[in-house]
């Protein structure tokens, strides 16, 4: 799960969990006159309030949080988690505002009903529930909670045009005049050679790359990706191979139209559909 793929709607709906939580520790409702000793429930004691509102608004917020984080979410019945998610946090709202009305459940103090309250903890679960649900069903509508929730890592500054920075995948040692193509070559390691097979550099070494191109301008380069972006299959299949990390720089080795054709660490290929903002080595 990569929590940098979270947004800020996402953030939201995990503060009202959290608080949602904490309020259920709290009295549900309270009795005028009642001495400070006398035995008020918590969600954790009410049934009704436990499950309809308490266990639903935390289970629909980790159902949205969990379909967010995974590369591609599992499905019930046919149906993606978010949505699940969302009725849950919507279903927990409204059983909060019911509780509201009849904290006690419809018990009667000795005929005066008037003098039960909500207490602190149904009051602090009813609003966690409602920006609870807010949350989750205007994330994808705002985009101002549509935004990331983590800035993405920046990768160090790029050296002098046609450098790379050092350390980590994908970036090519010191002296190379260019990567080669599906791997990072020794110091000295002409294109196709054999790791710790060290031969004589060769002045077409920066064009070994382009070899490996059909007829155009394209030339493989190094870039990152500003948030995790899946990577799907080659021949077109809906499942994506593997998932591109910030902070990481792959190897564009095509381009498709708006697509580019990206190799990941151990050498798997496919096709990244979302290039926007990519930055470039």
């Amino acid at each position: 799960m990569n929590i940098r793929s979270l947004t800020r709607g996402d953030g939201v709906v995990i503060g009202a969990a959290v608080l949602l939580l904490i309020a259920s520790f709290l009295d549900i409702y309270s009795i005028d006159g009642a001495p400070d000793s006398a035995d008020i429930p918590n969600a954790w004691g009410s049934g009704p309030v436990l499950l309809s509102v308490t266990l639903a608004g935390i289970i629909g917020a980790a159902l949205i949080v969990v379909a967010r984080g995974l590369p591609q979410a599992p499905k019930v019945a046919g149906l993606e988690l978010g949505p699940f998610g969302i009725a849950f946090t919507v279903f927990a709202a409204w059983s909060a505002l019911g509780n509201i009305f009849d904290p006690a459940g419809g018990f009667d103090n000795n005929g005066g009903s008037d003098a039960i309250g909500s207490g602190t903890g149904l009051i602090l679960s009813f609003i966690a529930t409602l920006v609870l649900a807010g949350a989750a069903v205007a994330t994808p509508l705002v985009p101002a909670l549509k935004g990331a929730l983590l800035p993405p890592p920046k990768p160090a500054a790029p050296q002098p045009y046609g450098g790379q920075p050092q350390g980590g995948y994908g970036y090519p040692g010191a002296q190379q005049p260019g990567p080669s193509f599906g791997g990072q070559p020794q110091q000295g390691q002409p294109f196709g050679g054999q790791p710790g097979q060290p031969q004589p550099q060769q002045p077409q070494q920066a064009q070994a790359p382009q070899a490996q191109q059909p007829a155009g301008d394209f030339s493989p380069f190094w870039f990152a990706v500003p948030v995790a972006r899946p990577l799907f299959a080659e021949d077109g299949s809906p499942t994506p191979i593997a998932e591109l990390a910030p902070g990481t720089w792959y190897l564009a080795v095509e381009q498709r139209g708006p697509s580019l054709v990206a190799q990941t660490q151990d050498g798997r290929r496919g096709v990244l559909q979302d290039t926007s903002g990519i930055q470039r080595g």
